[in-house]
């Protein structure tokens, strides 16, 4: 892989904690604590490929309603995670931030991730983004409401409103545009996660439990990703002739 075959963002559905501590009768926490190893590695190795940035897709707005004591549970997993994993954000250069309605975390879990993105804001190596209490279509709505806010104050006029400027009101605007989606675990489906951004982002689904899942498996995404050819709705000979130039 050379540095122009990387994708510059990469998104992953990390799906398959639940099953993997299941098939080892043991409790779904425990697969969420493996899970926590996976996210480790492939931040590193993300980090030292030089990926600009990596968001991860840790906790939906439909995850609230699983079982009180499993939510409970990824609360606590998710504030050791912000604790332990301080230093190494910090010392390797790399900015926290996050997208969801992150108001219905528990304070427990939001002073910590506010402390981190506060912190981390002035470094440059890479983007680690943390989806939590996140919904792509909530995502939408809510950037179509904020518009249309701006429509009635006068700031914007309703027939400036193009496909381009709704997606400079989502939470990701700031991020470079999302190259790849993975998915781990066997499963084919998005399960509403940054659906505006997948529209022309590479699609790679893993047969591997995300407990299992390590860097070299994302370097085979990876490698999946570079051998694609990318056409943004545009034809073969277009995209060949568009390099020639």
């Amino acid at each position: 892989m050379t540095a122009s075959s990387l994708p510059r963002h990469v998104g992953i559905i990390m799906d398959g904690n639940g099953r993997w501590a299941q098939l080892r009768n043991r409790p779904r926490l425990e697969g969420h604590r493996a899970g926590a190893d996976s996210v480790r590695d492939i931040t590193r190795a993300a980090r030292q490929l030089g990926i600009e940035a990596l968001t991860l897709y840790a906790f939906s707005s439909q995850n609230w309603a699983r079982p009180a004591e499993e939510v409970a549970g990824l609360m606590h997993l998710l504030r050791e995670f912000l604790i332990d994993e301080r230093a190494e954000i910090m010392d390797n250069g790399i900015r926290l931030e996050a997208l969801g309605d992150i108001e219905k975390l528990p304070p427990f879990v939001r002073e910590p991730l506010d402390e981190l993105r506060a912190a981390s804001r002035g470094n440059s190596s890479m983007v680690l983004t943390l989806a939590l209490s996140y919904g792509g279509r909530e995502s939408i709505a809510k950037a179509a409401c904020a518009a249309a806010r701006d429509i009635a104050a006068g700031i914007l006029r309703f027939e400036d409103l193009s496909a381009e400027r709704l997606g400079g009101y989502l939470p990701t605007a700031t991020l470079p545009q999302l190259d790849l989606l993975i998915r781990t675990s066997g499963e084919q489906r998005v399960s509403n996660f940054m659906l505006w951004e997948i529209a022309y982002a590479e699609l790679v689904f893993v047969d591997v439990l995300w407990p299992e899942f390590r860097r070299e498996h994302l370097y085979r995404c990876l490698e999946q990703y570079a051998a694609r050819e990318r056409r943004f709705g545009m034809t073969s000979a277009q995209i060949a002739e568009s390099s020639d130039v």
